[in-house]
């Protein structure tokens, strides 16, 4: 994903549409304020909070439904625990990020693995972000927080699609999420 300088949010705006327009039901998610955001951010020790990044967790960071299901995103759930584990394996690393302390984590799934802006780029509207993970090489693995977050966005149509076969083949047991997908017209 190409972006221009600036508009890292509008482009987190428009992938969060496109999710509403393939099905997913908006009321699924809930956003976060400016203040849980900065709270979250001071807890980590960031050095700030990208436009992009602030702009997700206004839309998913209290409850992020579908996205990254099982793993922790959002104000509450990425504090500063996390933070000192990721910090703690890029050391552990020796990976080339510049700014280790002042770094944002994003997301953490399992207590190794973790989506981290290096401190460095947190002042960019939509900086690289890299993924950390014990035992493997730190690497910047999507190019804006945008394309990071296009690529954790849920596949609607997949879900939709696992919902339909499951009511055409009669299945009493509909799974959790399907409440958070709306299915025919």
């Amino acid at each position: 994903m190409t972006a221009s300088p600036g508009d890292g949010a509008e482009l987190v705006r428009a992938i969060f549409a496109g999710a509403v327009e393939a099905g997913l039901r908006a009321e699924s998610v809930r956003g976060a304020s400016d203040a849980e955001i900065d709270a979250m951010a001071a807890d980590q020790r960031a050095r700030a909070v990208p436009a992009a990044a602030r702009e997700v967790l206004r839309l998913i960071g209290t409850t992020h439904g579908l996205w990254l299901p099982g793993s922790s995103l959002g104000v509450d759930a990425v504090r500063g625990e996390a933070k000192n584990h990721a910090a703690a394996t890029a050391n552990a690393q020796n990976a080339e990020l510049s700014d280790v302390d002042g770094a944002l984590v994003l997301a953490a799934h399992g207590g190794y693995t973790y989506h981290v802006v290096d401190g460095a780029d947190a002042d960019q509207d939509d900086p690289q972000v890299w993924l950390l993970t014990e035992d493997e090489p730190a690497r910047v693995a999507w190019p804006s927080v945008s394309a990071w977050f296009k690529a954790i966005t849920p596949d609607v149509e997949r879900y939709r699609e696992r919902l339909e076969v499951m009511r055409e083949t009669g299945s009493d047991f509909l799974p959790p999420w399907a409440q958070d997908i709306v299915v025919g017209g």
